[in-house]
């Protein structure tokens, strides 16, 4: 079972069962996320980390809920899925939380989330962490990225305002590229092709890219 079925699957312990039943010969995603994200500025206009919320969909979330208990049947508390965020966020550090961000081309590093919880919507999980950058920076163009390289999670934005920036300059413009539909091509591609040589970051070609610009 790959690297990033097992960071997931250690976050909620009964993933392994859900996984179990679908067969390795399919390459597309087994989990999918719905993201909204937030860029944070300071005051003086420096990006000092990034604030996310991702939704999980109905399918994961109810298997990942089997096992734990709450007071109220059906309604969980944050302290009641506390365990579950503490596990995911430490978990998920191994994939750099699937957010890639860069400055003129060079690499942003994280810091370790902060803030972070979980909570149930309706029937789906919803996880919230703030990942604050190393050092915070000013710049005129930035470029994040949402995705994780295997395609095993696929993550959408939100349909409606996914990304904002918060307290950022007037002056600060965004553009978002959602990914193409390449999921035809993903379909023939068995597990094995899908995590070697160059097809190792296949993600990427399903990546959202936001880019900021900053006069």
């Amino acid at each position: 079972m790959r690297r990033v079925l097992r960071a997931i699957a250690g976050v909620f312990a009964l993933l392994f069962a859900f996984t179990a039943s679908i067969t390795a010969a399919s390459a597309h995603p087994h989990v999918f996320v719905t993201a909204s994200s937030e860029l944070i500025y300071a005051p003086d206009g420096t990006i000092t980390g990034v604030r996310h919320a991702w939704v999980f969909d109905d399918m994961f979330s109810t298997y990942a809920l089997q096992g734990i208990e709450s007071k109220t049947k059906g309604v969980y508390t944050r302290e009641e899925l506390a365990p579950l965020a503490q596990t995911n966020v430490e978990s998920l550090k191994e994939f750099a939380f699937f957010t890639f961000a860069k400055v003129e081309g060079k690499k942003q590093r994280f810091n370790d989330p902060v803030d972070y919880y979980l909570e149930k919507r309706d029937a789906a999980l919803v996880l919230h962490f703030t990942l604050p950058f190393k050092t915070p920076f000013k710049a005129k163009k930035m470029e994040l990225e949402i995705f994780d390289p295997s395609f095993f999670v696929d993550f959408g934005l939100e349909k409606k305002d996914p990304i904002k920036l918060a307290g950022a300059p007037a002056s600060c413009t965004m553009a978002i590229q959602r990914p193409s539909d390449g999921a035809a091509k993903a379909q023939t591609m068995n597990e094995d092709t899908f995590m070697s040589g160059e097809n190792s970051n296949y993600g990427a070609m399903f990546a959202n890219k936001i880019t900021v610009d900053c006069p």
